[in-house]
C-alpha cells in the first residue's frame, strides 16, 4: 500500500506534472465568465514559475545537499567482500524489447560496478531491482545487467541476483534476505549520490551496513558556481529528481523505514554486525 500510494501522490506532486496541471486548470477556469479572471491568473502565474524554475540553478541547490552528504570513497586496504548495485540505471523494458542493455543518465552505476568488479576480484556482485510498476509487474532490471556483466567478463560465480525489489526499502530488506551477509564483512553500496543518503538509512535499518560508493554527481558541488539552464526541460528534470529524493527522506523516516532524516556518514558503519 505504501509504495502504491507513494507512486501514485508523487505523479500529481512532481514539479514539473504539478507546474503544467496549473497551466491547464488555469486556462479551462479561464472559459468561465465569473472565474476567467482566476484561471488567466493561474495560468500566467504557473507558466512563469515554469520558466523560472526551469531555467534558474534553484534545482542544482536543490541537489547539492543531497550529493555533498557523503563523500568520494576512498580505499583504505581493507578487504571488500561484496558490491551492491541499485537498480534505476537501466530501462528494463527496452532492453528486453531490443535485446541489448539500454541505459539511462544513470549509467555510471553500472560503469563503476564492472570497474570494481576488476578492481576486487575476490568480492561478490549483488545487482538489485526488479520492475515493479504501480499496479503490474514489470521486466525486471537487476537480470539484464547481470547478462551484461558477464559479457564483459565477469565472472557469473560472482553474481547475486535480487529482482522482486520494487523500491528503496525493499531494495535494502531483499537485498539483505539474498547476500546473508556475515559478521565484519564489508559491502559497497554503488548508487547515485543524490541518492545515497536515503539508501544508507534504508540498508542501515534493515541490519546491512555498508560503505557508501556514490557515483552519477549531477552537480559540480560548489553552491558558489550554480549557471542557469539552457533548457527548461534540463531544470524541471533536475528539480523533479531533487524535490523527489527529499520527499522521500521524510517519508521514510515519518514511516521508520530509515534510520534519521538525513541520514550522512556517521550513519554507516561499513562492515555487517550481529
Amino acid at each position: 500500500m505504501f509504495y502504491t500510494l507513494s507512486k501514485i501522490v508523487w505523479f500529481f506532486a512532481t514539479p514539473s506534472n504539478l507546474l503544467i496541471s496549473l497551466v491547464l486548470l488555469g486556462l479551462l477556469l479561464s472559459l468561465f465568465g465569473r472565474l476567467r479572471r482566476v484561471g488567466t491568473g493561474l495560468a500566467l502565474t504557473a507558466a512563469i514559475a515554469t520558466l523560472a524554475l526551469g531555467l534558474s540553478p534553484i534545482a542544482s541547490y536543490i541537489m547539492v545537499p543531497l550529493e555533498e552528504r557523503f563523500p568520494p570513497f576512498q580505499d583504505d586496504g581493507a578487504p571488500i567482500d561484496g558490491i551492491i548495485l541499485l537498480g534505476g540505471s537501466v530501462e528494463a523494458a527496452d532492453s528486453a524489447a531490443r535485446g541489448r542493455i539500454v541505459a539511462n543518465e544513470s549509467a555510471e552505476r553500472v560503469l563503476d560496478t564492472i570497474q570494481l568488479a576488476y578492481r576486487y576480484p575476490g568480492a561478490k556482485l549483488l545487482i538489485v531491482g526488479g520492475g515493479g510498476t504501480v499496479f503490474t509487474n514489470g521486466t525486471a532490471e537487476a537480470p539484464i545487467i547481470a547478462s551484461y556483466l558477464r559479457t564483459v567478463g565477469i565472472d557469473p560465480a560472482r553474481l547475486l541476483v535480487e529482482d522482486q525489489s520494487r523500491s528503496t526499502f525493499e531494495n535494502a530488506t531483499y537485498a539483505r534476505e539474498v547476500a546473508k551477509p556475515r559478521e565484519g564483512e564489508r559491502w559497497l553500496l554503488v548508487t547515485s549520490a543524490w541518492h545515497m543518503p536515503r539508501a544508507v538509512g534504508v540498508f542501515e535499518k534493515a541490519g546491512f551496513p555498508v560503505v557508501p560508493y556514490p557515483v552519477d554527481f549531477r552537480t559540480g558541488g560548489s553552491f558558489t558556481d550554480m549557471r542557469p539552464f539552457a533548457f527548461v526541460s534540463d531544470g524541471l528534470r533536475r528539480l523533479d529528481v531533487g524535490t523527489k529524493e527529499w520527499a522521500g527522506l521524510i517519508a521514510y523516516y515519518v514511516a521508520g523505514r530509515t534510520t534519521a532524516l538525513f541520514p550522512g556518514p556517521q550513519a554507516s558503519g561499513g562492515s555487517v554486525r550481529r
